[in-house]
């Protein structure tokens, strides 16, 4: 069974581009990736916490419409 795990910010970022986002580019504080008309903005330390990356995906989850598994984001 998978777990949810800790992430560095670029391969967030990968897996973010596996899932068809654009990007990342920079803004005024933080860079931020894109999707179609969406904006998905990437904070900026260098590890994500559990809850911050499920915070992050929840955000994704409602961009992309529809939700993102362990199993899944784990073979990004």
């Amino acid at each position: 069974m998978a777990v949810w795990r800790p992430v560095k910010g670029r391969e967030f970022i990968r897996k973010l581009r596996a899932l068809s986002f654009d990007g990342p580019y920079s803004g005024t504080c933080h860079q931020f990736l894109i999707f179609q008309q969406h904006r998905q903005t990437i904070p900026s330390n260098s590890e994500y916490s559990i809850p911050q990356v499920r915070m992050l995906l929840r955000q994704v989850e409602s961009i992309l419409e529809r939700r993102i598994s362990v199993e899944e984001w784990d073979s990004l």
